[in-house]
């Protein structure tokens, strides 16, 4: 009868372990904040480097995440949209940066606040953005002398 005992205890055990990663999980992964974002949009020149769930920061800190991505084919610009957490009030002239974590590191969407006193609305789009840099480009043309820009 101890060793049933024993194996209810410890099944219990793992049990509840599996739950809490679970739940740790799901929310290291955002799943538990239903409703607890709003989305915002932007269209720019080049996104090399950046997709969907990709960080959305704010002063380093992350704000959110890109949720979707795509081509207008109309302006033949990247269209993306980014979910913000509730609470945090953008300003309405901010601008939407892609910028590096370094020379080796990945891209992340920098949100640079503008000095409006008005808070862009869920599906309001940031009009002021900066493409990527490739760094590609940037070699050759340091190498080449870099005159033509």
């Amino acid at each position: 009868m101890s060793e049933n005992t024993t194996e209810v205890l410890v099944g219990g055990v793992v049990l509840a372990a599996a739950l809490g990663f679970a739940v740790f999980a799901g929310q290291a992964a955002g799943l538990s904040r239903a409703g607890a974002d709003y989305p915002l949009t932007a269209s720019f020149r080049s996104i090399e480097g950046v997709g969907v769930g990709t960080d959305v920061r704010l002063a380093g800190v992350k704000i959110g995440t890109v949720t979707e991505v795509g081509l207008n084919a109309e302006t033949f610009r990247a269209d993306m949209q980014l979910n913000v957490k509730n609470g945090i009030e953008i300003p309405d002239d901010s601008a939407a940066v892609i910028a590096s974590e370094g020379l080796l590191g990945g891209n992340f969407v920098e949100i640079v606040p503008g000095g409006s006193p008005l808070g862009l609305e869920a599906g309001d789009e940031i009009l002021d953005t900066q493409g990527s840099v490739s760094l590609i480009s940037l070699l050759l043309k340091f190498v080449s002398g870099g005159d033509d820009a």
